[in-house]
Order: C-alpha cells, then sequence, then structure tokens
C-alpha cells in the first residue's frame, strides 16, 4: 500500500497524517518561528530611542525567512517518503511549503492544496481519509 500524507500547515506548527496499513498516524511538529518580530533595545518612553538600537527591517526579515526555511525543512523530512501529499491550512505556510517541496524536487508527489482554517486532530484525519477514498 502506498503512503499518502495529509498535512495541516501555518507559520506555528505542521499536524501530519499518515494513512497507511495500520490506519491513520498522527503527529506534530512546532515551528520556533516568532509570530511578531520585535525590535531590541530601550523603550523610548525610557530615553532615546536612536535608530542604531533598532535592527533594520529586511535583516529582521531574512532571520525569520531563515527561521521558516528550517521549519519547512524539517517538516520535510517527515514526509518526503510519502507517495502523495495533501497540504492544507489558512494561511501562506502551505503554499510556501508547496514552493520549498518544488525545490527539492518533491512537487510532484502533492495532489493538492486547499485552503482551511484550524482543525481539530479527528475532523483532519476524517478530511484526510475522505480526500484519499475518493
Amino acid at each position: 500500500m502506498s503512503t499518502q500524507i495529509g498535512l495541516w500547515i501555518d507559520h506555528r506548527k505542521a499536524t501530519i497524517v499518515a494513512m497507511t496499513e495500520q490506519g491513520a498516524q498522527t503527529s506534530e511538529i512546532l515551528s520556533d518561528v516568532e509570530k511578531q518580530l520585535w525590535r531590541s533595545g530601550d523603550s523610548p518612553v525610557k530615553g532615546s530611542y536612536e535608530s542604531f538600537q533598532v535592527p533594520a527591517d529586511d535583516s529582521r526579515q531574512r532571520a525569520r525567512t531563515g527561521e521558516l526555511n528550517t521549519y519547512y525543512d524539517e517538516v520535510i523530512l517527515h514526509i518526503r517518503d510519502a507517495d502523495s501529499i495533501l497540504i492544507i491550512g489558512p494561511g501562506a505556510a502551505k503554499h510556501e511549503l508547496q514552493q520549498r517541496l518544488a525545490e527539492n524536487r518533491l512537487g510532484v508527489k502533492v495532489v493538492g492544496v486547499e485552503t482551511v482554517d484550524n482543525l481539530t486532530e479527528p475532523q483532519l484525519v476524517a478530511k484526510v481519509r475522505q480526500h484519499f477514498a475518493a
């Protein structure tokens, strides 16, 4: 039997549902990516807020992109042996992962990308099971 994987992903976590001969097996990967990029330095209320105390936005964005790529690479390690992959999620992370899979020559395994809001684990398992039963 082929391994079919359904994956719910956003920038904070990924929930993987692997459909195997033994049934559905789920696992979760948490990212270390900060939700909000914070500025370093003291508060302007406490004194002067000079520009050299604040990192440039582009350098902070590059750091966040690097953290996201590390997170996506970890997810890819868990799903790379699948025969088919369904990617679902609420935001841009699903498309970013799909692009990362294509860069790793695994894009042909992606059978669908869907926008879906937060799901409980049983709802996710049912959605993956329904998708691959068709």
